[in-house]
Formats: structure tokens, C-alpha cells, sequence
């Protein structure tokens, strides 16, 4: 594709009616410049990842990567597991799905199976790593328990969760300076006022974030013993829970 066929532009005009967002094809085609101009601290999650699974993926284990989207912590996690694991990638856009398939390629590393489906209803089995990057906020508040203890159920004794998540601050002065700290990190990626505000619009109603603190006494309640915050990049963080 074109530099300018992936460049973020959804939001770039004036809307009468802002839907609710979802990932539809116009956002797929733009995903990558969507979320690296978005969200602080992407990249290097992404690498990290990769790092996390070589040191906690177990031979002949699965590891999934729940709303997997296009395959970014997929790929970061094959390159780094032995040959005789499984990746299992499921994401509930079938475009992203397909888009995912073509990114992925052939390859002599992991396997890596593809489902397109809701996270909620997919078996988590024999698994040493599940990564959750930016998809529990999109699920319902009261159905996120219940997905992270299916995970602990499916985890092999010291297997990992990361999850990684944009937060809310219970302090209203730290949830003003984040919140400042990413709208400037928009805004210096090339965003416009406009393209922000209807964006956040957009996400409103979707996008629903929780504290730290609740992330830990959820993720303590489904069973983890070991809840460590192990990246932030303002108002968001990547979490490291151990079974």
C-alpha cells in the first residue's frame, strides 16, 4: 500500500453524526499510523512482548493473543517461542482477521492459528502466555471478570497475562495531567482538534477505561497472585500477571 493509503484520515472531515467506533474496514486499512499516532508507548510494548514470551512461553504450550487485530504482538511473540508452540490470534473483525492472515505470511517458526470470534467465547487451553493488548476496555464492565478468570483457568502454572490498557487516575489531578499529556502526544503526531474531539466521541460510549487499581483487584480476584505494572507511557500501561 501507499504511504498515503494507510495514513490515518478517518476523522479528518466534519461529521454531522458520530457513530459509535468500531473496527471496520476504513479503520483496518489505517490501523497501524491510527495507533502509533494514538497511543504512547505502542512500539515498544509490541517489542517487549516479544521479550516477555522468550522468557515465559513453556515448549509445546499455546499462547493467544485475545483481539489480536493485525498480528503486531503475534509476530512479536513468534519470533521469540520455540518451534513447537501454537499462537492462536482471535480478534471478532473479520476484516482485521483477514488482514492479519496476509501480514502473517508463510513461515517456519510457531504456528499460528486464526479465529475470527468474541474473545468471551473462545476455549483458552494449555496456554504459558495470553497477551490482551487494548481489548478488556472494549469489553463490557461486568463481563471482564469473568474473561480474565476463563485465562487463569486455561494458564499453565506460571503462565503470563500481559494486559495492557489506557487508564483512569482516581486522583483528579493525575487524570487531568495524562489526559493533557495525551492530547499533546496527538497533537504533535499530526492530529487535528477536530480529528481528536470526534474521535473521542466516537470511543465514548466503547472505550471504557478503569484504574489501576481496579485492573489489580480484578485480576486478583480471578486468581493471579503476582499483578506487577511493568511499562506506562502516560495514561496508558501494560500489566504482568503470573499464575
Amino acid at each position: 500500500m501507499s504511504k498515503q493509503s494507510t495514513y490515518d484520515k478517518v476523522y479528518s472531515k466534519p461529521r454531522d453524526m458520530i457513530v459509535d467506533f468500531a473496527f471496520d474496514d476504513a479503520v483496518v486499512k489505517v490501523f497501524p499510523d491510527m495507533i502509533r499516532r494514538s497511543v504512547p508507548g505502542y512500539a515498544e510494548i509490541i517489542t517487549l512482548t516479544g521479550l516477555l514470551a522468550e522468557q515465559y512461553v513453556q515448549p509445546e504450550s499455546r499462547c493467544y493473543d485475545l483481539g489480536c487485530s493485525l498480528g503486531a504482538a503475534t509476530l512479536s511473540m513468534r519470533q521469540r517461542i520455540p518451534s513447537d508452540c501454537t499462537i492462536v490470534a482471535i480478534d471478532n473483525s473479520q476484516a482485521m482477521i483477514d488482514t492479519c492472515r496476509q501480514q502473517l505470511g508463510d513461515n517456519d517458526k510457531a504456528t499460528v492459528e486464526l479465529y475470527c470470534q468474541d474473545i468471551q467465547d473462545a476455549d483458552i487451553t494449555n496456554a504459558s502466555m495470553v497477551v490482551l493488548n487494548f481489548t478488556l476496555q472494549f469489553i463490557e464492565a461486568n463481563e471482564r471478570l469473568s474473561v480474565l478468570q476463563k485465562i487463569y483457568k486455561g494458564l499453565r502454572p506460571g503462565g503470563l497475562l500481559v494486559l495492557s490498557e489506557k487508564l483512569n487516575f482516581s486522583d483528579v489531578q493525575e487524570q487531568q495531567m495524562q489526559e493533557a499529556m495525551q492530547l499533546s502526544f496527538k497533537r504533535a503526531n499530526g492530529y487535528s482538534d477536530m480529528e481528536i474531539s470526534q474521535k473521542r466521541s466516537a470511543l465514548e460510549k466503547v472505550l471504557i477505561p478503569d484504574t489501576f487499581e481496579q485492573h489489580q483487584q480484578r485480576l486478583q480476584t480471578a486468581g493471579f497472585a503476582q499483578v506487577y505494572q511493568w511499562f506506562q507511557a502516560f495514561n496508558f500501561v501494560s500489566i504482568a500477571a503470573i499464575k
